[in-house]
């Protein structure tokens, strides 16, 4: 950075005209500005030095502690820019070291270590700001600019000091310029003296308020509190110290805060006793100090905002929500009243973040609060507990119906796809909720209890609410049980296969089953696989249980063939855990082989939600598998988060419409448009396309005017055991 002489005079030579020729007799120069740069990492240090190169500051690297302190050691620098986790120690040894030597070098932290205690401490040892990486660069220079702005005026004021020092306008000078109001009252409580201070802060004329009462620039809620402060006869350690008051500013009547102190006279050197002829003190007014605090004030105030609401969307946080929770309670005991607790979960989010990105997520995740708190009153509160989980407090409601309300507006947002980057994505909840008194009496019970009905309704198929019952509760014990329970059926052949078939409406014909798993509990009975499947994914069984349907799917194929149902595909259902195996197509193929099948005999059907999990190893796994002729199907089509360009990228043969669509069209218009849609990009794409779920005539009919020809669910049959599936296969063939 270039230096130039000052071409103005200080403030101080204008105050003192005796001082003036001091001031032109000398060249005034700006403190040469050189900055140290410490970080490990090599690009972070760069970034940060481009970042400053345009201001013109001289700035050196460290890549360590012990290179940081050496270059201190040799030479003094105005600013060091610190990073704490430094690969051979502490950045807090850098800042010691400045301390212990006393030297005028400045510190800024950078760091990612962004809790409270660390940014305390790093203050504490002599930093003047503490930066959470990742920051602004405007942040990152505006701290820069301040502190540099500081150490030129420190380095200016030194110059000065020297200057005026054994000058008899040194304490003049001081009072002045001081950083603090320094007042004298009267003994009637008007000032009899102010310094300049009060104009720079406040607005007010120094001169002008000479005779004035001190409650003139007092807030007017705190002129009892300044009653005995401002005014102050007590000395020693009886006198007012660290009083918080408020003062009007006098250009924009906005408040400050400060901090008032009235000093006695045996602590000053002005003293504000007499001594009067009989040798008794007699008082002639009280001797203050006011410091500005606004700035200590309003970072108190921030970070106990962020104490208490999630940074991302501006909400409370979980602490938050427990307090307002914890005096919704008290308030209902006390009047018998009820209230309500909404546990929502944004359906696939994670999805989100795995295809779109995570900065996309966050945006996503703040246009939802905008739309979810449009469907509040203004009593309630919305607190945001985890990544993509909300709850919802409604501390007074009259009866379940009020909940009901609010749930279903919540569905009735997804109605509308969120747009962002010029593409719609569709946003869904599952929604669980607890009422006081009826499902819980504290914080704990009303939140776990919502977060019982909330799971309920993801493995329900998502997108819906439900109120807590107790028959919902699972017992962890019981969870346990039923794994240990699946491991021995899988183990055991405990489990059944179940066949639905897919049917050519237009040759009129059966052109596959797809196998469906069930599990005959000794206790339970049969178990749907929405019961036991997610347990299997949780522990990793579910790699275990999908080989035992490969070898079944594969053994009933062979079954069919030898009775002369020939030409039917079996479907079996795939999660990406077993496509992460890497043994999964070498297993598939020695199936197939071990029964004597052509490889086209087997469909592999993955959702479409499973595939955005890790789209990599789906491409590579299922285009292996399609190369060795095995027909690949995407399930439940249209629910996932996809810009639909893995459509281009896999091997698929065959799109299974989910069957939301299908139960839909009748009544939503929005739905018979997405199974048009989909009809006519698998046509174009030249793939099969599958309804699924097909229930009514009314369904089938639809379907089959928008061009559907192969369909599947209870209208023609539901899922049975081969066995029993045998006679309606036969009658097929008479069709």
């Amino acid at each position: 950075m270039t230096t130039s002489p000052v071409t103005t005079l200080p403030t101080q030579a204008l105050l003192f005209p005796e001082l003036a020729n001091a001031y032109t007799t000398s060249t005034y120069r700006d403190l040469a500005v050189s900055i140290l740069v410490v970080d490990d990492e090599k690009r972070a240090r760069q970034s940060v030095c481009d970042l400053i190169k345009p201001t013109g500051y001289r700035t050196i690297q460290a890549a360590s502690v012990k290179e940081a302190l050496d270059l201190l050691k040799q030479r003094p620098f105005t600013l060091a820019l610190v990073d704490l986790n430094l690969t051979d120690g502490s950045g807090q040894e850098i800042l010691n070291f400045v301390q212990e030597q006393e030297l005028s070098t400045r510190l800024i932290v950078i760091s990612g270590e962004s809790t409270f205690s660390n940014a305390t401490e790093a203050l504490r040892r002599g930093a003047c700001d503490f930066i959470r990486k990742p920051y602004l660069p405007t942040a990152l220079l505006d701290a820069v600019s301040m502190t540099i702005e500081k150490a030129e005026l420190q380095h200016r004021f030194e110059q000065v000091h020297e200057q005026l020092r054994g000058s008899e306008e040194l304490h003049r000078f001081i009072v002045n310029n001081s950083p603090d109001i320094i007042y004298m009252l009267d003994e009637q409580g008007r000032f009899s003296f102010i310094n300049n201070r009060a104009e720079s802060l406040l607005g007010y004329n120094s001169n002008k308020l000479i005779g004035q009462h001190y409650s003139t620039i007092v807030f007017s809620d705190d002129h009892e509190k300044a009653r005995f402060a401002f005014n102050e006869r007590r000395t020693n350690e009886r006198n007012s110290k660290g009083v918080e008051l408020r003062l009007l500013n006098q250009n924009n009547s906005e408040v400050t805060f400060v901090e008032a102190r009235a000093i006695s006279v045996e602590l000053t050197a002005m003293g504000v006793y007499t001594t009067n002829h009989s040798d008794s003190t007699e008082f002639i007014g009280t001797y203050g100090v006011i410091r500005d605090v606004s700035e200590r004030k309003r970072s108190e105030a921030l970070a106990q905002y962020h104490r208490h609401h999630d940074h991302m969307t501006g909400l409370p946080n979980r602490t938050l929500f427990n307090d307002r929770l914890q005096m919704a309670l008290a308030q209902a005991k006390r009047s018998d009243g009820q209230l309500a607790i909404m546990f929502l979960d944004v359906d696939r989010f994670r999805l989100i973040n795995d295809s779109i990105g995570h900065l996309a997520g966050d945006n996503l995740l703040q246009m939802i609060t905008k739309s979810l708190k449009q469907c509040l009153r203004e009593e309630d509160t919305l607190a945001r507990v985890g990544g993509d989980e909300f709850l919802l407090l409604l501390p007074t409601i009259s009866n379940g119906e009020d909940t009901t309300i609010i749930g279903q507006k919540i569905l009735d947002l997804t109605a509308t796809p969120l747009s962002y980057l010029g593409n719609d994505i569709r946003i869904t909840f599952s929604i669980g909720i607890a009422t006081y008194p009826q499902h819980g009496s504290n914080i704990e019970e009303l939140v776990r209890h919502a977060g019982i009905a909330m799971s309920h309704v993801k493995q329900s198929g998502r997108n819906n609410y439900n109120h807590y019952r107790s028959e919902l509760r699972q017992n962890p014990c019981q969870s346990l049980e039923l794994e240990n329970d699946l491991h021995q059926a899988i183990a055991n052949d405990e489990l059944q296969l179940y066949f639905q078939p897919q049917i050519d409406i237009q040759e009129q014909r059966i052109v596959g089953l797809e196998a469906l798993v069930r599990w005959n509990h000794a206790e339970k009975g049969i178990m749907l696989p929405s019961l036991f499947v997610p347990i299997a994914e949780q522990t990793r069984l579910i790699c275990d249980l999908g080989n035992w349907v490969l070898e079944r799917a594969c053994a009933k194929a062979r079954y069919l063939q030898d009775r002369g149902f020939t030409g039917l595909k079996i479907a079996i259902n795939v999660s990406m855990q077993q496509l992460n195996h890497g043994t999964f197509p070498k297993q598939v193929m020695e199936a197939i082989a071990r029964h004597g099948l052509k490889e086209n005999c087997i469909e592999i059907e993955i959702t479409e939600s499973s595939i955005m999990q890790d789209m990599h190893k789906a491409v590579e796994v299922l285009t292996e598998l399609a190369n060795k002729g095995i027909n690949i199907a995407i399930d439940d089509f249209g629910t996932g988060y996809s810009s639909l360009s893995y459509l281009r990228t896999l091997p698929i043969h065959t799109l299974k419409i989910d069957r939301s669509f299908i139960q839909s069209m009748s009544t939503d218009t929005a739905g018979s448009a997405i199974v048009t849609a989909i009809l006519a990009m698998a046509k174009g794409l030249k793939m099969n396309c599958i309804a699924e779920g097909v229930e009514t005539d009314k369904q089938k009919d639809e379907l089959q005017r928008a061009g559907c020809r192969i369909m599947q669910g209870y209208y023609y049959s539901q899922a049975q055991p081969l066995e029993k599936l045998i006679p309606y296969l036969q009658k097929a063939r008479n069709w």
